[in-house]
Order: structure tokens, then C-alpha cells, then sequence
């Protein structure tokens, strides 16, 4: 959906270039009741756009999960646990969308890079912003499904990553879910799609 409001961007430069960045633009925009805001300075954290996999196993009737360990996930359980050393997250396959690919080539290069299952079709779930308070970050979100034969590889990332695979039963999954378990967003919207989405099972 577009507002058709007006807006008028009057610079943006990048205050901070590193694996992640920072922009600042100073802009002014339209108001709902059509006066027009003055010039409002805002940091936008840029990271590029990113895509997610929820990985269905037909022969065990089971998703493929991953398990990382994400400094920001310990920060932020901190602030409940100040003693807390948990940082480790289950999510979705997941990672950044190269330059040179489209959002469906990443999604199987990262599925392979972290799983070791082959994947050929995905299925569009949606597409949305992580954190649109301060992330210019969109994550092009997957469904596909993959079998024991499929797995052609170890998984485990690449690098310096250090990826576990996590496998959990259908139920196990929508039981979280109803519980309020799953802490990561990416794997919340695919499990309420699958759930949707039973012909895909």
C-alpha cells in the first residue's frame, strides 16, 4: 500500500560503515491531517535485506529448526536475567542476500550452507520489515519442503559459524507456538502459515 503523502528528503549520509551500518536522513514528510511535519532527523540501522527458510521434512513429518548463539539474544534476555549466559536462539534457516543473488538463490545457498539439504522450490509466505523502527532490514520469508534424500551435506554454516540443526515434530512446533515458546518472529510467521497450510504437510 502507498499513502501518496508527500515527502521530501533533504540528505542522507552514512555516519557509521561497518559490517553493519548507520545512516542518518534528515527528511520531512506529510501528516495524516495534511500539514506537513518539520525537518525530522532520524538513524536508520542498514543491513541489507535477508531471507528465511522454514524447511518441512515429508518422510518424518518434522521441521528442520537451526540453533545459533546470537550476542543480541543474550543482551536482550539479560534484561530479565542479568546473570543469564543464554544466548542461543531456535530459528529458521536464515541469512543475508548477496549483491549478486536474488532473495530465492540465497535462500538455497543458506539452506545448504547451514543444513546440508538441497532444496529446488520454495514457496513465497511473505515478505515483511524486521524492525521498521530503526531497520531498513526486509526478510523475504520460504516454505519448502526437503527429504531424507535431499541431504547431501553436513550443514553447519560456513566460516566461523557454528550451526546446530534442530528437528521438531509438527505438533511439538504448533504446541510451542500455542505456548508462547518461539522466541524468533521468522519462525512465529511460518508456523502460523504452516498451520494455515495443511495440504503442505
Amino acid at each position: 500500500m502507498q499513502s501518496g503523502r508527500r515527502l521530501i528528503i533533504r540528505s542522507q549520509k552514512r555516519l557509521f560503515d561497518d559490517f553493519f551500518k548507520i545512516d542518518e536522513v534528515i527528511l520531512a514528510h506529510e501528516r495524516a491531517d495534511g500539514t506537513m511535519t518539520g525537518d525530522e532527523r532520524r538513524l536508520v540501522f542498514e543491513r541489507g535485506d535477508a531471507v528465511a527458510v522454514l524447511l518441512y521434512n515429508a518422510d518424518t513429518r518434522s521441521v528442520v529448526l537451526v540453533e545459533q548463539f546470537r550476542v543480541p539474544s543474550l543482551i536482550g534476555r539479560r534484561r530479565d536475567e542479568p546473570d543469564t549466559t543464554n544466548g542461543w536462539l531456535t530459528e529458521v534457516v536464515a541469512g543475508m542476500i548477496d549483491p549478486s543473488e536474488t532473495a530465492e538463490q540465497a535462500a538455497v545457498r543458506e539452506t545448504l550452507e547451514e543444513t546440508g539439504y538441497r532444496i529446488a522450490d520454495v514457496v513465497s509466505i511473505g515478505k515483511f520489515f524486521s524492525s521498521p523502527g530503526g531497520a531498513s532490514e526486509r526478510i523475504f520469508l520460504y516454505f519448502a519442503k526437503v527429504s531424507d534424500a535431499a541431504r547431501s551435506g553436513k550443514g553447519g554454516g560456513v566460516g566461523d559459524e557454528d550451526v546446530s540443526i534442530v528437528r521438531l515434530s509438527v505438533e511439538e512446533l504448533f504446541a510451542r507456538l500455542a505456548q508462547g515458546l518461539i522466541e524468533d518472529a521468522k519462525l512465529a510467521i511460518a508456523a502460523y502459515w504452516l498451520r494455515a497450510h495443511p495440504e503442505v504437510q
